[in-house]
């Protein structure tokens, strides 16, 4: 089995690493100080206890090409970097290659094998150049949820904070041999990887927090923790969740937990930055439209009020407007 992973970050390197360690080819598509680190040193994963193992029977390259036809290609970096690499992602294909779409957020391919009066319709917030449809068939796609938490502290260096299920499906639902195979493989490295009928309705489970705890968090640098249980804010994300959850019900999702159960598993993780906070700490351009841009293009597009979501999405929109054209950083400082 060849994989290959495009992204060493948090998820990319906790999902190459340990399938990795658990036999399989895998190349690492990387550039900059992640691809030096990973040909120096291999790449390093820390596990939840603070264990780390040097993870050396990796490849890293930048060159597409040069690592020749993959079983699977893992698309691991934030939905607003896949437009850069969708050109060169044909390069790893054979006959047979399945992409495993790991985004957070609305996927670009959502409309796709969709069915009903929706069927085929862009969401342009996530692909608005239609770059990325156009270089990555739909008819290769698996689709895949994101759970785990992890961070990347250094070059070629993830902490593995929590969380092991990576749910997996084909966009038309069916039980395809194909997915199967990614299911096994993703379960022979550790993780858990069922087989789900409806992946849309997994997506908007995980996005249903993603879309209120990362832009809130960002805006006001508190942890998971810090949001659930500050009054003020709890609200608030129930608001934007409770809109959230009737554009989606006009898109036929229906949710398997309860508001008040998806606000307790994030406050379960505790004082963990979301991935927006670590990216507005970090001066990278924080993953606002798949998580929330999205969601208001969705309300638009089924007629659904959302005030709440807007006006989180207007606010932290201009933070990254503001962030990229001073090239600045936002993060706490204590003071004496």
């Amino acid at each position: 089995m060849k994989i290959a992973v495009i992204g060493a970050g948090a998820i990319g390197g906790l999902v190459g690493a340990k399938l990795a360690l658990a036999g399989v080819d895998v190349t690492f598509i990387v550039r900059g100080a992640n691809l030096e680190a990973i040909r120096r040193n291999g790449f390093t994963l820390i596990a939840a206890d603070g264990a780390p193992q040097v993870v050396r029977n990796v490849k890293a390259t930048n060159d597409y090409a040069a690592s020749g036809p993959q079983d699977i290609v893992i698309l691991a970096m934030k939905a607003h970097q896949v437009e850069a690499v969708a050109a060169d992602v044909h390069k790893l294909f054979g006959p047979e290659t399945v992409v495993v779409t790991m985004q957070n957020g609305i996927p670009f391919w959502y409309f796709h094998r969709h069915g009903g009066r929706f069927e085929g319709n862009a969401v342009h917030c996530v692909d608005p150049s239609g770059i990325v449809s156009a270089n990555i068939p739909a008819e290769r796609i698996i689709g895949c949820v994101v759970y785990p938490a992890s961070e990347l502290v250094a070059p070629g260096v993830v902490k593995h904070i929590e969380g092991d299920r990576f749910p997996v499906g084909e966009l038309d639902g069916s039980s395809s041999e194909r997915v199967n195979r990614v299911s096994a493989c993703l379960v022979n490295a550790g993780f858990k990887a069922p087989v789900q009928d409806n992946i849309r309705a997994e997506i908007w489970l995980k996005l249903w927090g993603n879309l209120t705890f990362n832009p809130i968090s960002s805006l006001t640098h508190s942890t998971l923790v810090d949001i659930c249980q500050y009054p003020l804010s709890r609200e608030l994300a129930s608001s934007m969740m409770r809109e959230a959850q009737a554009v989606a019900n006009k898109l036929g999702i229906e949710f398997r937990v309860s508001l008040e159960k998806r606000i307790a598993g994030a406050e379960k993780v505790g004082k963990h930055k979301t991935s927006m906070l670590q990216d507005v700490e970090g001066g990278r351009a924080p993953e606002i439209d798949a998580l929330v841009g999205s969601v208001v293009e969705l309300a638009r597009l089924t007629d659904t009020p959302t005030p709440h979501i807007d006006t989180v999405y207007a606010l932290v929109k201009l933070l990254a407007r503001t962030m990229d054209e001073q090239h600045g950083q936002v993060r706490l400082r204590a003071v004496a």
